[in-house]
Protein backbone atom coordinates (compact mmCIF):
# COMPACT_ATOMS: atom_id res chain seq x y z
CA UNK A 1 0.00 0.00 0.00
CA UNK A 2 1.03 3.61 -0.57
CA UNK A 3 1.37 6.31 1.78
CA UNK A 4 -1.80 7.82 0.08
CA UNK A 5 -3.38 5.07 0.55
CA UNK A 6 -2.77 4.15 4.27
CA UNK A 7 -3.67 7.59 4.94
CA UNK A 8 -7.34 7.28 3.02
CA UNK A 9 -7.92 4.51 4.78
CA UNK A 10 -6.99 6.49 8.19
CA UNK A 11 -9.21 8.48 7.26
CA UNK A 12 -12.03 6.37 6.68
CA UNK A 13 -11.58 4.63 9.75
CA UNK A 14 -11.18 8.24 11.85
CA UNK A 15 -14.69 8.31 10.63
CA UNK A 16 -16.06 5.32 12.11
CA UNK A 17 -14.37 6.14 15.45
CA UNK A 18 -16.02 10.27 15.67
CA UNK A 19 -19.52 8.19 14.60
CA UNK A 20 -18.91 6.31 17.43
CA UNK A 21 -18.12 9.14 19.65
CA UNK A 22 -20.55 11.39 18.04
CA UNK A 23 -23.43 8.79 18.85
CA UNK A 24 -24.94 9.24 15.42
CA UNK A 25 -24.61 5.61 14.20
CA UNK A 26 -22.87 2.84 14.02
CA UNK A 27 -18.69 2.45 13.83
CA UNK A 28 -18.04 2.69 9.94
CA UNK A 29 -16.67 5.09 7.61
CA UNK A 30 -15.76 5.50 3.93
CA UNK A 31 -14.24 7.84 1.75
CA UNK A 32 -14.36 7.95 -1.99
CA UNK A 33 -11.26 9.27 -3.51
CA UNK A 34 -10.53 10.03 -7.20
CA UNK A 35 -6.76 10.95 -8.98
CA UNK A 36 -5.57 11.06 -5.72
CA UNK A 37 -8.26 13.52 -4.15
CA UNK A 38 -10.79 12.60 -1.00
CA UNK A 39 -14.30 13.90 -3.03
CA UNK A 40 -16.41 11.96 -0.45
CA UNK A 41 -16.97 11.53 2.99
CA UNK A 42 -19.63 8.95 4.74
CA UNK A 43 -20.52 8.16 8.06
CA UNK A 44 -22.96 5.42 9.11
CA UNK A 45 -26.42 7.01 9.93
CA UNK A 46 -28.84 4.43 10.52
CA UNK A 47 -30.01 5.43 13.60
CA UNK A 48 -29.40 9.13 13.44
CA UNK A 49 -31.83 9.45 10.18
CA UNK A 50 -33.78 6.49 11.03
CA UNK A 51 -32.56 5.01 7.51
CA UNK A 52 -31.94 1.83 7.31
CA UNK A 53 -29.86 2.04 3.98
CA UNK A 54 -27.62 4.96 5.25
CA UNK A 55 -24.51 2.72 5.83
CA UNK A 56 -21.47 4.67 5.37
CA UNK A 57 -20.27 3.30 2.20
CA UNK A 58 -24.01 4.82 0.65
CA UNK A 59 -23.67 8.24 2.30
CA UNK A 60 -20.10 8.23 0.62
CA UNK A 61 -21.43 6.91 -2.52
CA UNK A 62 -24.86 9.23 -2.49
CA UNK A 63 -22.19 12.52 -1.32
CA UNK A 64 -20.08 11.58 -4.55
CA UNK A 65 -22.61 11.06 -7.37
CA UNK A 66 -24.26 14.77 -6.12
CA UNK A 67 -20.78 16.37 -5.85
CA UNK A 68 -19.48 15.23 -9.16
CA UNK A 69 -22.99 15.07 -11.12
CA UNK A 70 -23.24 11.85 -11.90
CA UNK A 71 -23.84 8.15 -10.95
CA UNK A 72 -20.92 6.32 -12.57
CA UNK A 73 -18.77 6.54 -10.08
CA UNK A 74 -15.94 4.96 -12.36
CA UNK A 75 -12.63 5.91 -11.86
CA UNK A 76 -13.34 6.15 -8.09
CA UNK A 77 -11.86 4.32 -5.84
CA UNK A 78 -13.72 3.71 -2.08
CA UNK A 79 -11.64 3.05 1.36
CA UNK A 80 -14.09 1.65 3.84
CA UNK A 81 -13.71 1.21 7.63
CA UNK A 82 -14.79 -2.19 7.49
CA UNK A 83 -15.75 -4.98 4.91
CA UNK A 84 -18.95 -4.23 2.84
CA UNK A 85 -22.07 -5.85 3.26
CA UNK A 86 -24.20 -7.22 0.80
CA UNK A 87 -26.40 -4.02 0.13
CA UNK A 88 -23.37 -1.77 0.17
CA UNK A 89 -21.30 -4.40 -1.86
CA UNK A 90 -24.28 -3.96 -4.67
CA UNK A 91 -24.13 -0.51 -4.69
CA UNK A 92 -20.50 -0.36 -4.91
CA UNK A 93 -20.90 -2.38 -8.20
CA UNK A 94 -23.97 -0.31 -9.08
CA UNK A 95 -21.92 3.24 -8.87
CA UNK A 96 -19.26 1.12 -11.07
CA UNK A 97 -16.01 2.11 -8.33
CA UNK A 98 -13.18 0.40 -9.78
CA UNK A 99 -11.64 -0.95 -6.31
CA UNK A 100 -12.61 -1.25 -2.57
CA UNK A 101 -10.20 -1.52 0.33
CA UNK A 102 -11.62 -2.18 3.82
CA UNK A 103 -10.29 -2.21 7.48
CA UNK A 104 -12.34 -4.71 9.41
CA UNK A 105 -13.56 -8.18 7.69
CA UNK A 106 -17.04 -9.63 8.03
CA UNK A 107 -16.25 -11.53 11.00
CA UNK A 108 -14.77 -8.35 13.04
CA UNK A 109 -18.38 -6.82 12.51
CA UNK A 110 -19.86 -9.97 13.21
CA UNK A 111 -18.12 -9.94 16.89
CA UNK A 112 -19.63 -6.83 17.89
CA UNK A 113 -23.01 -7.62 16.63
CA UNK A 114 -23.27 -6.36 12.91
CA UNK A 115 -23.83 -9.86 10.90
CA UNK A 116 -24.64 -9.87 7.76
CA UNK A 117 -24.15 -13.77 7.35
CA UNK A 118 -28.04 -14.35 7.60
CA UNK A 119 -27.75 -12.21 4.25
CA UNK A 120 -25.35 -14.24 2.57
CA UNK A 121 -27.42 -17.99 3.62
CA UNK A 122 -31.03 -16.06 2.33
CA UNK A 123 -29.64 -15.02 -1.24
CA UNK A 124 -28.22 -18.98 -1.22
CA UNK A 125 -31.54 -20.60 -0.56
CA UNK A 126 -33.97 -20.99 -3.28
CA UNK A 127 -36.70 -18.14 -3.05
CA UNK A 128 -39.27 -20.23 -2.45
CA UNK A 129 -37.78 -21.42 0.71
CA UNK A 130 -36.16 -17.87 2.49
CA UNK A 131 -38.08 -16.24 5.50
CA UNK A 132 -39.04 -13.39 3.39
CA UNK A 133 -41.89 -14.14 1.78
CA UNK A 134 -41.71 -13.38 -2.09
CA UNK A 135 -44.66 -13.44 -4.43
CA UNK A 136 -44.54 -12.06 -7.81
CA UNK A 137 -47.98 -10.05 -8.72
CA UNK A 138 -49.10 -7.69 -11.23
CA UNK A 139 -46.00 -8.63 -14.16
CA UNK A 140 -48.72 -7.31 -16.88
CA UNK A 141 -49.16 -3.98 -15.67
CA UNK A 142 -45.40 -3.98 -14.82
CA UNK A 143 -44.36 -4.68 -18.23
CA UNK A 144 -45.79 -1.33 -19.55
CA UNK A 145 -42.82 0.59 -18.00
CA UNK A 146 -40.06 -1.99 -19.44
CA UNK A 147 -41.64 -1.84 -22.54
CA UNK A 148 -41.96 2.45 -22.65
CA UNK A 149 -38.69 2.18 -21.37
CA UNK A 150 -37.27 -0.16 -24.29
CA UNK A 151 -38.56 1.99 -27.27
CA UNK A 152 -37.95 5.47 -25.29
CA UNK A 153 -35.65 7.31 -26.87
CA UNK A 154 -34.74 10.04 -23.83
CA UNK A 155 -33.28 7.55 -21.53
CA UNK A 156 -30.06 7.61 -19.85
CA UNK A 157 -29.00 3.85 -19.85
CA UNK A 158 -26.96 2.70 -16.84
Amino acid sequence: MTEAQEQFMREAAQLALENVHSAQGGPFGAVIVRDGEVIARGMNRVTSTSDPTAHAEVVAIREAAHRLGTFDLSGCEIYTSCEPCPMCLGAIYWARLNRVYYGCTQADADAIGFSDQFIYEELARPQDQRRLEMRQLGREVSLQAFEAWTVSQSKVPY
